[in-house]
């Protein structure tokens, strides 16, 4: 393939820029996925590729793309999010800016930059000979929020392999923590603040709990680290509590977040936090507390002979001209989903910073050079 020119690449990623799909779980009001997915659905649809917009809930869209293979090959999915976060305070968001090889906007780097990879790498094999393996193209809403366009997809596609093609700086990324939400809480007993023979305070005895979560945090700090991914970690998010200056407090709410590693379950961090609540209430006789986790997801480890990932290898160290870097990464992505399917999984995609910040860019050579590897990855792989 030869890579995509810098016209073609600066034409596509503006248009879809230029497409306002701030997530509304994030932002009450955002415009969502509904207009960028069926611009994609289209511009798939004019490279040849038989595609459809799919409401996957209320107002959230995904659009897929599908290239059957002429029989025998592995399956293989690219997938990038359409999603982004709010606008902030960027100038002028949805337009794309250059700046040499950095394009400026709202979503470059996370990850409408790994889209238009994706979308012209499409292309490419489109026009090629046909692959012996099933190619999907996933445009997928809600990453940045609940990920419900790639649980929905995963419903009707479940290919043998898949790209995700979060920004990863040409890295190959093999895996990355999960996480936990966890909501703790403390029961005091109301009463006058003059009648400490009454009152139970709610609010001190989240104290206890927090020593010793502080505690926790410091045992998993000194558990041997992961070797890409380092130390699971844990951090006090969001407390809450009382009713007034004059009373003892009856409640106080605490909000947790516990950053996992690769091995790690649910129901590991659930004993982890009922062994903190016990610790206290051995200790103060008057401890009532109740803990829940109310949102998991799981980390990501590709398998360590991974088909998926030496064929990534070899096409970047061919492309690329150098040894790419096996890296892991510490924020959460789709991946997970994807491998807990039974997908093999690799994570793989441009350079450039500021997701979820004022001031995002890509790199433009990096969206050539990953469009080159994935059309080469999927010759190889789908053969």
């Amino acid at each position: 393939m030869t890579r995509p020119d810098r016209d073609s690449i600066v034409s596509l990623l503006s248009q879809l820029v230029g497409i306002d799909s701030v997530n509304p779980s994030l932002v009450p009001g955002g415009a969502g996925e509904e207009e960028v997915a069926r611009f994609v659905a289209s511009w798939l649809e004019s490279a040849g590729i038989a595609s459809i917009v799919d409401e996957v809930a209320p107002g959230r869209f995904n659009a897929v793309g599908r290239l059957p293979g002429t029989g025998g090959g592995k399956s293989l999915m690219l997938n990038a999010h359409t999603d982004t976060v709010g606008l902030g305070a960027m100038a002028a968001p949805l337009d794309l800016r250059l700046e040499g090889d950095k394009a400026y906007g709202r979503g470059a780097y996370d990850m409408k930059g790994s889209l238009a990879a994706v979308m012209l790498a499409a292309k490419e094999l489109a026009a090629g000979s046909p692959l012996a393996g099933d190619m999907v193209i996933a445009a997928v809403a809600d990453e940045e929020y609940a990920s419900l366009g790639t649980q929905a997809l995963l419903k009707t596609d479940v290919t043998d392999g898949a790209i995700v093609t979060e920004p990863t700086s040409l890295n190959i990324c093999v895996a990355h923590k999960g996480f936990a939400w966890i909501q703790i809480e403390t029961e005091g007993r109301a009463a006058h603040g003059s009648r400490p023979d009454l009152g139970v305070d709610a609010i001190g005895m989240m104290g206890e709990v927090l020593t010793e979560l502080n505690k926790l945090s410091l045992r998993l700090s000194e558990r041997p680290a992961h070797s890409l991914l380092g130390h699971a970690s844990l951090h006090a998010s969001l407390i809450q509590g009382g009713q007034e200056l004059s009373s003892y407090p009856a409640r106080c709410l605490l909000q947790v977040e516990r950053r996992t590693l690769p091995g790690e379950s649910a129901e590991d961090v659930t004993v982890e936090i009922a062994r903190v609540l016990g610790a206290v209430e051995r200790r103060e006789p008057t401890f009532r507390a109740a803990a829940s986790t109310f949102y998991w997801r799981d980390a990501f480890e590709a398998g360590a002979r991974s088909r998926l990932v030496e064929e990534m290898q070899e096409s970047a160290r061919t492309l690329l001209g150098v040894e790419p870097d096996v890296v892991g990464e510490t924020p959460w992505m789709d991946s997970a989903f994807t491998q807990t399917a039974g997908v093999s999984t690799v994570v793989f995609g441009p350079g450039g910073s500021g997701a979820h910040s004022d001031e995002e860019w890509v790199s433009v050579r990096d969206i050539a050079a990953c469009a080159e590897v994935l059309v080469d990855v999927a010759r190889r792989y789908c053969q």
